[in-house]
């Protein structure tokens, strides 16, 4: 971005690399990441839902909807109304509460080990090859953000702090996914289920909390992850500031995701998925290119070119592996 002040997002940034072809290829990779994690969070709304009040349905039309579908559909209702705002800075107090969320919800857990008796003392394989691509496929989802970047940057009032905010973005996940990690394998070990709160003994006030925590999350970071998707849209339409049409716009992309949430509703190995075909490209392999092509002088030999190159073997590996392996599980299942 710095060598090009007219960039205002990653599909700039590709075009700037490698022409309108390089536009493009971004920008599928880019949307389509964004458009599956909202599917995930409406899946993660479901499951904990119909966790925490099972056997619930309501009636509408004549017809029952139950379960999980009855939850997702609900989720949606409620997620709406946040995806019709425009501002990121208005978004950035919606999603501040995520953030505050994930962190209780570490603590949730923690408490549900240490105090209400399930304790840390589960024992389990220290390297199971077979399940080795997706886990390195889930990792991988974790660090996703980077389809965002670009625009968050543009969002900020004094762009010189990205790099700072950068870092204590990336220190505080790893602290709390590996929180995460470590505590739910301790706790449940091979039985560990895809969201360690479907685990928790629901009886628990930790464990209702935790699950209440978890709900919290795709509330406020639905609307800042299809931001960029309904954006990209409206540009391209004539009637680009109908505040009519971004309603639309925002609310079929709202339903759309839901029909694909009820279809596939597999959050561990749609995970993976993301993480291996969408994640690796969109925040490994597509920076690593565009960088050499943009930067000439990074194409010197030297521990930068090594690095980067090494970055590059590592995630086409990771990413032919792991979508095979996630699409296979999810084939299986369907």
């Amino acid at each position: 971005m710095d060598s090009d002040p007219l960039i205002r997002s990653y599909p700039d940034i590709g075009e700037r690399a490698f022409g309108y072809k390089g536009r493009t290829l971004v920008s599928i990779f880019m949307y389509l990441e964004l458009y599956l994690v909202a599917v995930e969070f409406l899946i993660l709304e479901g499951d904990n839902l119909d966790r925490l009040f099972p056997n619930t349905g309501v009636k509408f039309a004549g017809l029952y909807i139950g379960g999980k579908t009855a939850f997702v559909l609900l989720t949606a209702l409620v997620i709406l109304p946040t995806t019709w705002l425009k501002s990121l800075g208005m978004l950035a107090y919606v999603s501040a509460g995520g953030v505050m969320a994930s962190v209780l919800l570490v603590g949730c857990v923690l408490w549900v080990g240490a105090v209400d008796g399930v304790g840390f003392h589960e024992n389990g394989v220290l390297l199971n090859g077979g399940g080795l691509p997706t886990t390195l496929s889930l990792f991988t989802f974790c660090y996703c953000g980077h389809a965002v970047f670009p625009t968050l940057c543009n969002s900020m009032k004094d762009r010189s702090q990205f790099s700072k905010v950068l870092l204590i973005c990336f220190v505080t996940s790893t602290i709390t996914y590996g929180s995460m990690a470590v505590l739910g394998y301790l706790m449940y070990g091979e039985y560990l289920k895809s969201q360690v709160t479907l685990n928790l003994p629901i009886r628990k006030i930790g464990s209702k909390i935790a699950i209440y925590t978890t709900l919290i999350n795709p509330l406020t970071k639905y609307a800042v992850i299809t931001a960029p998707i309904a954006t990209a849209i409206e540009d391209t339409l004539v009637f680009r500031n109908s505040r009519y049409l971004s309603i639309l716009i925002r609310t079929v992309i709202v339903i759309s995701t839901v029909v694909v949430a009820l279809t596939i509703p597999f959050f561990g190995y749609v995970m993976a998925f993301i993480g291996a075909f969408l994640s690796v490209t969109v925040s490994m392999l597509l920076p690593c290119l565009c960088y050499l092509r943009i930067d000439k002088s990074a194409r010197r030999f030297g521990l930068e070119l090594v690095l980067i190159v090494g970055i590059l073997i590592v995630g086409s590996f990771v990413g032919i592996i792991g979508t095979y392996t996630s699409i296979k599980q999810i084939v299986k299942h369907l």
